[in-house]
């Protein structure tokens, strides 16, 4: 850990004004984020520096409580990101999403860390924080565009979605043709990504290991397992969301509510 360089602040926050040509080109085509992106940095960073400072003390304390606390308000802020930007109702989806994401996250640690790592406690907090936070980030794009694609279409393509039930169809058989759609939208990039990940890049973890001095094909493997694990999780995640919010999201007549949606 020794070999590690480190990045003075003063380097840290000049690395900032590589931001000056994505904000400047949101600018000038007029998209309306610039704001947007500009809170986004400044949370990001705010967010990433705590973390760093109490992470220090959550992994020297290493209380089970603690670091499962930790991974549930990682998820909410998660899930408030998602609806946020998805541009639905909070309390229609705030619990099929959470839900949705803890489940997911659960599961595949329980694989990841107790099958595959074999740790004597899969809640170590210098495996099960970053790897549950791993998980989540790599989510949150795709549901995103899961469920924004799936109920945008079925809004859209209400008379379709009603000729299906008009033939004798039930709610479920209905809402597949959209639920393959959302899906495919949603992970056509992951599965790109996924393919040349290991021909283009060193993805994130692999990066930090090797940076960190570990050996690379031990790097390597754990990267292996760490894509595996991730599209495994956003998969369960993406599909759990729709399923559950699908139970909020039609009334008893099989009416999408159009409340569901934020103006």
């Amino acid at each position: 850990m020794e070999n590690v360089i480190d990045i003075n602040y003063f380097k840290l926050f000049a690395g900032y004004a590589l931001m000056l040509i994505p904000i400047w080109a949101l600018w000038y085509y007029k998209t309306g984020l610039v704001t947007d992106t500009i809170w986004a940095i400044i949370r990001m960073t705010v967010q990433l520096l705590l973390v760093g400072l109490y992470l220090e003390y959550i992994f020297i304390l290493n209380n089970v409580i603690v670091n499962i606390g930790w991974v549930i308000i990682m998820s909410i802020i998660a899930t408030y990101t998602i609806i946020k930007r998805s541009n639905l109702k909070y309390k229609s989806f705030f619990f099929p999403v959470l839900i949705s994401g803890i489940f997911s996250i659960a599961v595949s640690d329980v694989y990841f860390l107790g099958y595959v790592v074999k740790l004597n406690d899969i809640f170590d907090a210098r495996y099960f924080i970053p790897i549950s936070g791993m998980l989540m980030g790599n989510t949150i794009k795709n549901i995103i565009i899961a469920l924004d694609s799936f109920y945008k279409r079925i809004q859209e393509e209400e008379n379709l979605y009603r000729w299906f039930l008009a033939n004798g169809a039930n709610r479920n058989e209905a809402l597949q043709p959209f639920m393959k759609e959302a899906l495919k939208v949603a992970f056509n990039p992951l599965i790109a990504t996924t393919a040349i990940m290991g021909l283009i890049s060193l993805p994130g973890m692999m990066t930090g290991q090797i940076l960190g001095g570990s050996n690379p094909n031990v790097a390597v493997k754990y990267q292996i397992m760490v894509l595996v694990t991730i599209f495994a999780s956003t998969v369960i995640s993406v599909v759990l969301t729709i399923v559950i919010s699908n139970r909020f999201a039609f009334d008893a007549f099989n009416n999408l509510k159009k409340e569901i949606f934020r103006k």
